[in-house]
């Protein structure tokens, strides 16, 4: 999920009045993956997942930039020759903005719904709920600040953004999380 969801992020989609990028559907379901696994194995073991969700995005960072510096071959179909480093390829402002706002709002998320818990283990929906709509508006405050201040106006970017994973997390995550912790409990069994 983490590195799909930059690749997805490439593309900017319509729901309804507001644009937002693609890469927030992949986020979404890391949100409910590293909460799932907290409530079924630990917050110290989610957020060890979510450390080691820095290696695959760092290496695929570097593996990206190393195709892209690989001469082109002559046979490549040409529009994709143009198209594919402004698809796969990031600035290093955006990467490091990625890797900033991956480690704080998945680590923000995982430490919300753990301690919503208070050990009880109750309200699997809720907890995931307002954990990720938190982590949410800080992982959105975080990537689009540091990718795109100075750059562009950030506001209505911004704004789209925060409102979009907002309703998402209220519609997507209770029922989501819900499933994925009963599959695996199931699992455990």
């Amino acid at each position: 999920m983490v590195c799909i969801a930059g690749v997805l992020g490439v593309k900017q989609v319509a729901l309804g009045p507001l644009a937002v990028e693609a890469g927030i559907f992949a986020f979404l379901l890391l949100v409910i993956l590293s909460s799932a696994v907290a409530e079924l194995h630990g917050q110290k073991v989610a957020t060890a997942l979510v450390r080691l969700g820095f290696i695959p995005l760092i290496l695929s960072a570097l593996l990206i930039q190393f195709v892209i510096w690989l001469p082109v071959d002559k046979g490549m179909y040409p529009p994709a020759i143009e198209a594919f480093p402004i698809v796969v390829g990031q600035g290093a402002r955006m990467m490091i903005a990625g890797l900033i706002s991956y480690g704080v709002s998945q680590t923000l998320n995982v430490f919300l719904f753990s301690k919503l818990s208070r050990g009880q283990g109750k309200l699997v929906w809720l907890r995931g709920m307002i954990a990720s709509v938190v982590s949410q508006i800080v992982d959105t405050l975080l990537f689009i600040t540091i990718s795109f201040l100075g750059e562009r106006p950030i506001l209505a970017l911004m704004t789209g953004q925060m409102i979009t994973k907002v309703i998402l997390s209220i519609i997507l995550v209770p029922p989501l999380i819900s499933g994925v912790v009963a599959l695996g409990r199931r699992l455990d069994r």
